[in-house]
């Protein structure tokens, strides 16, 4: 916070880019109130002021109040607004996401809408999380039957690196007690995974139901990114903490998964991987850039004509 305190303060028409904001500030065990054009941060410590144009999304964390009059401010700055668990881990609500660009959750859609693009969009995830393999003219099922694969061979290699037996993936909806330590521990890093991308696909304006892998779910998408690090992150997090002891794994793997993420700048890689997916050539501009504030009207030709004029004399569409 003390970073975005000696930032000169915005009005909430001066919208900072998103490349010179703070992607994130996470507040917990605090009041969140308004003073001009900053947020306050007011806790046992004293107040901190925090210009409110410089931030990317406010992720509030446990025993945070916040006023009306901060939430407007938060909100005529294009700041996005996340109601998370301890130090950003779980997902629980999320307000307006920062952009005022429809272009991520456009492309999106568009992708999704097209099997050949969606599938495309499929491999390539394959590629994020197994980089050695080739995915040209893999389908669908093969792509599965590779992930389940190689999934499966690297549980047991983990387990045998700290030293703990492997005795296949066992979890019960509604009774996490159970599963044996470790896949106590592999539950619990996935529960904070998919609660951390949550935030970020909300943050993002992205739609959570349109998955490329998973389907059927609300938040199908957010599933898709969350499995993006399950082996990197997920899975050995959840495994160094078991074979240290088998007592309270879940909350102690979910504490450890926060460091980690917080010690990695995991938020940033996950929002540039997330936008590498949906627009892998690029865009002009930056899609989630709160400064675009533009509405056009669609057409019969695919582009878009200018809002607010009247075409009641006819146009050539």
């Amino acid at each position: 916070m003390a970073t975005a305190g000696r930032r000169s303060a915005s009005t909430p028409r001066e919208l900072t880019r998103v490349a010179d904001r703070l992607s994130f500030v996470y507040l917990e065990r605090c009041t969140v109130h308004r003073d001009a054009n900053a947020i306050t941060a007011e806790d046992g410590d004293g107040t901190t002021h925090i210009p409110s144009a410089t931030i990317g999304t406010l992720l509030l964390g446990p025993g945070t109040r916040v006023t009306h009059q901060a939430m407007s401010v938060l909100g005529e700055c294009g700041a996005g607004v996340v109601w998370v668990g301890e130090r950003g881990v779980r997902f629980y609500a999320g307000g307006r996401s920062l952009t005022r660009s429809a272009a991520l959750v456009e492309a999106q859609a568009r992708a999704w809408a097209n099997r050949v693009a969606r599938l495309e969009v499929a491999r390539a995830m394959y590629r994020m999380r197994f980089p050695d393999e080739d995915t040209a003219g893999l389908t669908r099922q093969q792509l599965l039957g590779r992930e389940g694969k190689r999934v499966k061979e690297f549980y047991r290699k983990d387990a045998a690196r700290v030293g703990m037996r492997w005795t296949g993936r066992r979890y019960v909806p509604g009774d996490f007690d159970a599963g044996d330590p470790l896949n106590q521990g592999v539950t619990a890093a996935a529960q904070c995974l998919y609660g951390v991308c949550h935030a970020v696909v909300a943050a993002l304006g992205c739609a959570p139901g349109l998955g490329f892998v998973h389907s059927g779910h609300e938040l199908a998408f957010v599933l898709d990114v969350a499995d993006l690090y399950k082996t990197e992150i997920g899975i050995p997090v959840a495994f160094d903490t078991a074979a240290e002891s088998p007592e309270d794994v879940g909350p102690r793997t979910r504490r450890a998964l926060r460091d980690r993420i917080n010690d990695t700048g995991f938020l940033d890689r996950c929002v540039s991987d997330v936008q590498g997916l949906l627009l892998p050539d690029g865009a002009e501009g930056d899609p989630a850039d709160a400064t675009v504030d533009h509405v056009g009207l669609q057409t019969d030709r695919g582009g878009d004509v200018e809002s607010g004029r009247n075409y009641a004399d006819g146009v050539i569409w």
